[in-house]
């Protein structure tokens, strides 16, 4: 019976239950276009075995998705990604990552739905890309960093460069990371959990006032 004890103690199921209970769980949404490395970020920090939704790429989305500059890839996210990280004993992120091809954005509304934030991940070879996903947050409201993949064999440009590529608000965070480095997207969803808990500070005091 679970909250039973033993000799050993109170059980296993009574100590996960109440560890779940107390510990806050909120969304971050990682987002960008078709191949920046979303599935990878999610399944390099998820600390259970990330739940995929994938298709084979087919002749479909000709004419409405650019494969060109993905040429090795063969599947894509057709609904989410979702995975789970702890990141500290009273805090837990659950990972929805979006699809990137265009013919799957309708799928965003429901995926961002009560996420506190999310992270852009941008690929410099395609900035053109990344637009449609920034217009998306700053449409919304939801706070949102910037993450520059770090891709192999791609030139490195200063953060400021990029920034003002992409024509960012001054305040939005931009990172560099490896989306296969757990460390580092740990790092971007530690960033953006700050950003978005500064975000609902300041406008709490604004409303407060």
């Amino acid at each position: 019976m679970s909250g039973s004890s033993s000799s050993k103690g109170p059980s296993v199921d009574f100590e996960t239950t109440k560890a779940q209970r107390a510990a806050a769980s909120t969304k971050i949404v990682i987002a960008g276009g078709f191949g920046v490395g979303k599935s990878t970020l999610v399944g390099a920090v998820s600390e259970i075995d990330p739940l995929r939704t994938e298709a084979l790429v087919t002749n479909e989305s000709e004419g409405v998705d650019d494969l060109a500059a993905v040429p090795t890839k063969a599947t894509t996210t057709v609904a989410m990604d979702f995975g789970r990280l702890t990141l500290a004993e009273d805090l837990v992120l659950y990972l929805f990552g979006t699809p990137g091809q265009r013919r799957f954005w309708f799928m965003w509304d429901d995926l961002c739905r009560g996420a506190i934030g999310a992270i852009v991940l941008v690929d410099v070879a395609r900035l053109d890309e990344s637009f449609s996903p920034l217009d998306y947050f700053e449409s919304k409201g939801i706070p949102f960093i910037v993450a520059v993949n770090e891709f192999d064999g791609v030139p490195r440009y200063p953060a400021e460069e990029i920034a003002a590529a992409l024509a960012l608000p001054a305040d939005v965070p931009i990172i560099s990371l490896d989306a296969r480095d757990r460390e580092q997207a740990k790092g971007a969803l530690v960033k953006i959990t700050e950003y978005a808990l500064t975000r609902l500070r300041e406008s709490l005091t604004v409303n407060a006032n």
